[in-house]
């Protein structure tokens, strides 16, 4: 769990299809109230092509409700489906919250490229968060459409963080490699900030591979599960 000023909070990330640059667009938190303002990158993203949520069309404003917001919450699976309990185990969830199931699941929809991520905060205890690689289909060999062609990446492989500053675009970004030091990907350009300074402080780090699933589209097909202690 993120906790900032006592709330529990999540990203809003969106993905431009311009550049296919992760921004960082929203915070989604949770106290005694909900409450969903827009983050610091906001402008870039715009610049990039996003366009304000209808149903928070002001980007100075922050907005509370003592519920969900019909907006995030309609991005979750109908409470009354048959498979909810099967829903629920994959999440590691007892019973059906929204918010918990939010943070859980990310609420990806097929229809746009918004998502939501648990963010990592300085903190000496220890964590773990689970995410998707990114870069898959530049380096893993499939040029994104022939699966057959992928480098060998099994579920519970362990994979290498090595650090990038040379790197133009993101002089925090962090590679994956696998056992033989090939490329797989990167870290997400969300969490490679945080990530880095974890590496630079000398803090113990595993990440493995959780799953991998060649049936999924490239942004979701290998599945990075990162433990600090």
């Amino acid at each position: 769990m993120a906790v900032k000023e006592n709330k529990d909070c999540l990203y809003l990330i969106w993905k431009s299809e311009k550049n296919r640059t992760q921004y960082i667009i929203g915070e989604l938190s949770k106290n005694t109230q909900y409450e969903f303002k827009y983050g610091t990158e906001i402008s870039k993203a715009q610049d990039a092509g996003f366009m304000p949520l209808i149903s928070f069309p002001e980007l100075d404003t922050t907005y509370r409700s003592d519920v969900l917001f019909p907006v995030f919450e309609s991005r979750l699976p109908d409470k009354k489906r048959r498979d909810m309990d099967s829903i629920l185990n994959k999440y590691g969830l007892k019973e059906y919250e929204p918010y918990q199931l939010l943070k859980r699941s990310g609420a990806r929809l097929p229809i746009d490229s918004l998502y939501f991520i648990d963010p990592i905060f300085e903190t000496n205890k220890p964590f773990k968060r689970v995410f998707y690689m990114a870069g898959v289909r530049h380096y893993i060999g499939c040029d994104g459409s022939n699966c057959d062609k992928t480098l060998e990446i099994e579920t519970g492989d362990e994979v290498i963080l090595k650090l990038e500053p040379t790197n133009s675009m993101d002089n925090k970004a962090i590679q994956v490699l696998n056992r033989d030091h090939q490329l797989l990907g990167y870290i997400p350009r969300y969490y490679s900030s945080s990530i880095f300074d974890l590496i630079k402080n000398n803090r113990k780090i595993t990440c493995t591979v959780s799953n991998v699933d060649k049936n999924k589209r490239c942004d979701e097909c290998i599945k990075l599960t990162l433990e600090v202690d």
